[in-house]
């Protein structure tokens, strides 16, 4: 949040201030405009919230601009100045630095008294495409794709994602599959993009992931084994990047069966134990999870070559525990998503205590308990 206080020397007594983003193109867009201030001249305008994605997408360094005009009721506002500053100056709170000239005919300047981070959440999807989940043209297969209900691979997906999503501000996805051969050339994958971009693994929402599942589904083939050390890695690199505790990672691995690199796995989740990540294993199917359940580590934590994961990041949950009797989708994907979030805030919160970044308490409205974190 930022709360702006500007000390103007010429009469000014409507008084609005615009931020806006230079993008690498050189082109400009505007992130905020504050409300007006009216009849004062030292306007002190209310906090607000922009994420740090919107502005500066990643690159701290990159120039912000912001504009102060002085507001007109005919819509004629007067430019009164500007100044440049970067999400990096702004981090660093209030001090000498944090004091702006606005460069125009009027004197004074724009002081930054306050600035904290919301924590962003970053989701992504991981989706298992082995052999062992049958012939997705079959009804028998945990990937049928039925024209009349959602097979549980697509209800955990939309369980999970549905939450997740109001606290990812872009609502872009990263979501990848594994265990597959593709086209053209028939080569084996444990981390290729659903969107069948390998420059650009989004999906648009929800239900563009789901979108993308479907049309893989179409193209590729369901192979083997199943690794998952290799999508955990891309993750825990993104999350390697951003460790200041404005941004926390969130995977979700939906699967059918036993981990084949069950040794790379747990070497991987004991090196994204010391990230901003946490890690949810949705188990589909029959099939008997002890790997999975190793790897929750609430009861031993995960170890590899002798040394122990930081800390949980691992929730695994069998999606038939939850499923309705009655044949409630709604009610199963409903109590799915309660258990598999419910580690997630104590997760973020024992990252941000490790790194001594100091969260408040979260808003009593959140549907989720503790993922509105500032920071």
């Amino acid at each position: 949040m930022l709360l702006t206080r500007s000390k103007c020397s010429s009469e000014i007594l409507i008084t609005s201030k615009i931020i806006i983003l230079i993008n690498e193109d050189g082109t400009f867009t505007i992130c905020h405009k504050t409300e007006v201030i009216k009849n004062t001249l030292n306007p002190v305008w209310q906090p607000f919230t922009i994420p740090v994605r919107a502005l500066c997408n990643g690159d701290y360094d990159r120039t912000v601009k912001v504009d102060v005009y002085d507001w007109d009721r005919d819509g004629s506002h007067d430019f009164i100045g500007e100044f440049t500053t970067s999400y990096r100056e702004l981090s660093r709170g209030q001090n000498q630095f944090n004091v702006y000239e606005v460069r125009h005919d009027h004197g004074g300047g724009l002081l930054f008294r306050h600035m904290k981070t919301l924590t962003q959440l970053n989701f992504t999807v991981a989706i298992d495409f082995t052999a062992s989940n049958g012939n997705p043209s079959q009804p028998t297969s945990l990937h049928y794709m039925s024209p009349y209900q959602m097979n549980a691979y697509a209800m955990a997906l939309k369980a999970v994602g549905e939450i997740i999503q109001d606290y990812d501000s872009d609502k872009l996805f990263p979501a990848y599959g594994f265990g597959a051969k593709l086209p053209p050339d028939g080569k084996i994958s444990h981390a290729f993009p659903l969107s069948g971009d390998n420059d650009n693994p989004n999906c648009v929402g929800i239900e563009g992931v789901l979108e993308a599942y479907f049309q893989s589904l179409r193209t590729v083939q369901l192979y083997g084994p199943t690794n998952f050390a290799p999508v955990i890695n891309k993750v825990a690199n993104c999350a390697a990047e951003i460790t200041d505790g404005s941004q926390y990672f969130v995977l979700l691995m939906i699967t059918d069966g036993v981990i084949s690199d069950m040794v790379q796995t747990k070497e991987a989740v004991v090196n994204a134990a010391s990230l901003p990540l946490s890690i949810i294993i949705v188990g589909v199917g029959p099939a008997e999870f002890d790997a999975m359940e190793e790897l929750d580590g609430d009861e031993v934590r995960v170890s590899s070559r002798g040394r122990l994961a930081e800390r949980d990041i691992v929730q695994f949950v069998p999606f038939r525990d939850y499923i309705d009797r009655s044949g409630n989708q709604v009610l199963s994907m409903a109590r799915l998503a309660k258990d598999v979030l419910a580690e997630i805030p104590d997760q973020l919160l024992s990252f941000m205590k490790g790194r001594g970044i100091e969260p408040r308490p979260a808003l009593s409205s959140s549907p989720l308990p503790g993922l509105h974190q500032h920071i």
